[in-house]
């Protein structure tokens, strides 16, 4: 061998035996960095989470008159039939308003904060929903799959869960009656054995063919979800959606609420109610509880803004209509202005004022919540409270006429003595 040669080889080991000792360098100096910030959990991580959160009017931010905005909810709250209240906007993309109205409870409670947890009720839908059009993405089942391919509680009239697809579950067309045997559940019976007593029902149309608003049958799916990732529906939403999303505040049962270090007690015209099971026991229906910023990060997500979570076409999937629906609301004056309703898969779209609008809503007693933004402009609004009223659904319209800077109409009507509170069927329905 040359000179040269020896010399290359030299200099190349004296590069190779340079770059290890940089590389030990580095690694002393960011791993300890990276174990730390892997540390921050917890109370610390909490607190600073809270001190970047837009929560005082020097941070909120966007072209909404937000001091208005949180004036105009100070009168709601002044209403006898609200008692606490979590808010958060998402404008353009980017959470710009987070507040805590009122108390977690009548007596002894301490006041809403963002890190308050609310239960979503039948807004916990939209996680079902997303999660199945996410696993249908991956291959795990199919969309179009009948139910009858899997081993399910559920029986149709006709034995039509043989013919019924995934999708039509989750878009609410099983042609059963509105709300079928919600009362049975609520009086503490199996919510399977329920599903399995529906095939002796009579149909209000032929199975696939229009909407009609569900919770028992509509959790099918979550048995269809443990079959095929061979987990608890619970454990597969946290490890697709909550972890990813940084959804540190949600989870999905009783425990998940009552465990929480600061949890909203459900209320009715002022009195504290006794925290029901019922809803729980058909997760994929209403099982979610979180803080406002979570459904926050929920809403960001759903407008396209965590495509490593939920890519573009599984969006398409949960938020395309598949069935004209009646105005939900019930008889709320927000319900005349919310034009050409449809349901997609597990999601609610509307047309407000020229703008297309996709949500959801959810009731269970002692507990609302709401969910509504524009996909377009990624603008939107989510708020839990805890009681049965039913302002802040109407409140909702008064946000878009703000963010569309349309002229001011008085939705909340506080000074008419108009009902404020509504049934969970009225909201969800």
């Amino acid at each position: 061998m040359s000179d040269v040669g020896v010399l290359s080889k030299k200099r190349h080991l004296q590069w190779l035996i340079a770059g290890g000792v940089l590389l030990v360098i580095v690694g002393a100096v960011l791993l300890p960095r990276a174990r730390d910030r892997a540390a921050k959990t917890g109370p610390e991580a909490t607190a600073q989470q809270a001190a970047a959160l837009p929560q005082t009017p020097a941070d909120w931010r966007g072209t909404i008159d937000y001091k208005a905005f949180d004036a105009r909810i100070n009168a709601m709250m002044s209403d006898r039939s609200m008692e606490g209240l979590s808010v958060a906007v998402v404008e353009q993309g980017r959470l710009s308003f987070v507040k805590g109205y009122g108390v977690t409870a009548s007596r002894n409670g301490e006041p809403v904060t963002p890190q308050t947890v609310f239960r979503w009720a039948s807004l916990s839908k939209t996680i079902a929903g997303a999660l199945s059009a996410r696993l249908a993405a991956d291959g795990t089942f199919s969309l179009h799959d009948p139910l009858g391919v899997f081993d399910t509680s559920l029986r149709l009239p006709g034995e039509a869960q043989n013919s019924l697809t995934i999708e039509q579950l989750l878009s609410q067309r099983t042609g059963l009656g509105k709300n079928a045997y919600d009362g049975q559940l609520e009086d503490g019976q199996d919510p399977a054995k329920i599903r399995g007593s529906f095939g002796a029902l009579k149909t209000v149309c032929p199975p696939g063919t229009c909407h009609s608003y569900q919770n028992i049958a509509y959790d099918t799916i979550s048995e269809i979800i443990r079959e095929r990732t061979g987990a608890p529906y619970a454990d597969t939403v946290r490890r697709r959606i909550f972890q990813p999303l940084g959804m540190s505040g949600a989870s999905i049962g009783m425990a998940g609420l009552t465990s929480a270090a600061h949890w909203a007690r459900p209320h009715r015209h002022g009195n504290e109610l006794k925290l029901s099971e019922a809803y729980y026991r058909v997760p994929a229906a209403a099982g979610v509880n979180s803080t406002i910023v979570d459904l926050a990060t929920w809403m960001q997500a759903q407008m396209g803004l965590r495509p490593d979570v939920l890519p573009p076409a599984v969006l398409d999937e949960v938020q395309r209509p598949r069935v004209a629906t009646g105005r939900p609301y019930g008889r709320l004056n927000i319900a005349r202005e919310l034009k050409s309703p449809g349901y997609g898969l597990g999601m609610r779209s509307f047309d407000y004022k020229g703008h297309h609008l996709i949500g959801h809503s959810g009731g269970v007693s002692g507990y609302r919540s709401t969910m509504m933004f524009d996909p377009a402009t990624k603008t939107g609004i989510v708020m839990l409270w805890n009681s049965d009223a039913n302002l802040p659904f109407r409140f909702q319209a008064e946000f878009f006429d703000r963010a569309f800077q349309l002229p001011f109409t008085d939705y909340l009507d506080l000074d008419s003595g108009a009902p404020a509170v509504t049934s969970a069927a009225e909201v969800s329905g």
